[in-house]
């Protein structure tokens, strides 16, 4: 084999690599919807959060709280919020918390007295 045949050939395997690379790998169906949960929140860089919560957790929960964050406007971050929910003891508070992730409007009607 040429040097010149060679080159082409280490080149091709190369590029190869690292297209295959940027593909995800899955194998289990937790993986699917870990990865899907993280498409949902556009939070990419914490699949293996996500992975992990769907591996250990309730995937029809996750999957419906992960919908509903994201149709939710006024939220800042998306992946936070869906955390904090996820995280929420028997999965709802009875009363709704304030939610620290949406901008806070200060109150200008009230003086100081």
């Amino acid at each position: 084999m040429s040097r010149a045949t060679q080159k082409s050939t280490q080149d091709r395997y190369l590029a190869e690599l690292k297209r295959r690379s940027k593909e995800s790998h899955v194998y289990r169906n937790f993986q699917l919807i870990g990865l899907e949960i993280a498409d949902i929140l556009h939070d990419r860089a914490h699949k293996a959060l996500y992975i992990k919560l769907a591996k250990e957790g309730d995937v029809r929960r996750l999957l419906a709280v992960a919908k509903d964050v994201a149709e939710r406007k006024e939220v800042k971050n998306h992946g936070a919020y869906f955390m904090r929910v996820v995280m929420e003891p028997n999965g709802h508070s009875e009363t709704r918390p304030k939610n620290p992730f949406i901008e806070k409007r200060k109150d200008t009607s009230r003086g100081s007295a």
